[in-house]
């Protein structure tokens, strides 16, 4: 039985699943994606990647502001059920009613940990160890529907947003494929999602990748792979605010005020944090290239005892 499934998703992370679902020979009568936003220099409107992909594919494509004048067009497609990958809207009940085998979304964490809208930026900063792809036969909560399937991953000492960000969406993609071949020989059991464990995932903002040098080399470590590649973590150092594309614990036996710099020669920039030390190993000035540490100190004269504080705020420890 070929199913008849309608695609909902719009950043990077949802194409290799629309890839899979088309290599997999569903029927997708229609693509649903967000409206084109402005983008660039010149603020033109652009596509986004799943839009481009389904033209490119000829897939028919929906782009509404709100879903509420769209059940009529639903329910014409009549689908078998509707797939969700990072879609940016809200499904309102009647559309999660609409198709014979509801609506299931690719969500990626481990459910219930990470409910929301950054689960991989926040898995990465909390120090979690592994995460993964969740399966959910959506409802009208916040990530709180019924469990299709699991699978999980580790997250790498030198794991960032962008390197999970990709891993997890091609498991996703494949874990979406096998179950959408269960599915085609109709309904799938779901398990309720666990009452303990649960915990939420808000947005990054610029103003916390903004980093305090009181907290510890771990944690710093953790926020700047977090806050790659948006929003940057970034820090203050003479006169400019730095964005820190990538860093790595040293040292834990120094005692220098934290946001001191330790060292800064032959390519080592080591600044002292409020538990151990961080060495910074490629900076950035916002519109300059990213520049390694050995390229940083060739063309700043950063010598030991500087610091760096935090944008805005003075002094690390102030």
């Amino acid at each position: 039985m070929t199913l008849r499934a309608v695609f909902a998703g719009t950043p990077a992370f949802a194409l290799p699943s629309l890839q899979a679902m088309c290599e997999a020979e569903i029927d997708i009568p229609a693509v649903y994606t967000q409206p084109d936003r402005p983008a660039g220099r010149g603020r033109k409107l652009r596509p986004g990647p799943i839009k481009q992909f389904a033209i490119k594919h000829g897939l028919s494509v929906r782009q509404p502001q709100s879903l509420g004048a769209e059940i009529g067009p639903l329910a014409q497609l009549a689908p078998d059920l509707i797939v969700v990958v990072a879609y940016g809207l809200i499904l309102p009940q009647t559309i999660l009613d609409l198709p014979r085998l509801g609506c299931v979304n690719v969500h990626a964490s481990l459910l219930p940990r990470w409910r929301g809208a950054a689960p991989i930026q926040r898995a990465i900063e909390a120090g979690d160890a592994r995460t993964g792809i969740t399966l959910m036969q959506m409802d009208q909560g916040l990530d709180t529907g019924a469990l299709l399937a699991q699978t999980n991953t580790p997250i790498h000492p030198d794991d960032n947003t962008q390197t999970l960000h990709d891993r997890l969406s091609e498991l996703g993609a494949d874990l979406l494929i096998d179950l959408l071949g269960q599915m085609a020989g109709g309904p799938v059991t779901a398990q309720p999602q666990s009452a303990a464990g649960v915990c939420y995932a808000p947005r990054l903002s610029r103003e916390e990748a903004c980093l305090d040098w009181r907290e510890s080399a771990a944690t710093l470590d953790r926020r700047i792979r977090a806050f790659n590649p948006w929003p940057l973590a970034r820090s203050h150092l003479d006169d400019n605010d730095w964005l820190i594309w990538r860093a790595r614990p040293g040292p834990t036996t120094t005692t220098a005020t934290a946001g001191t710099v330790l060292e800064a020669s032959a390519g080592l920039l080591r600044i002292q944090a409020g538990d151990g030390t961080l060495d910074l190993l490629e900076l950035q000035l916002p519109g300059r290239r990213v520049l390694d540490a050995r390229s940083f100190l060739n063309g700043h004269a950063v010598k030991p005892g500087a610091r760096f504080t935090t944008p805005g705020k003075g002094h690390a420890d102030s």
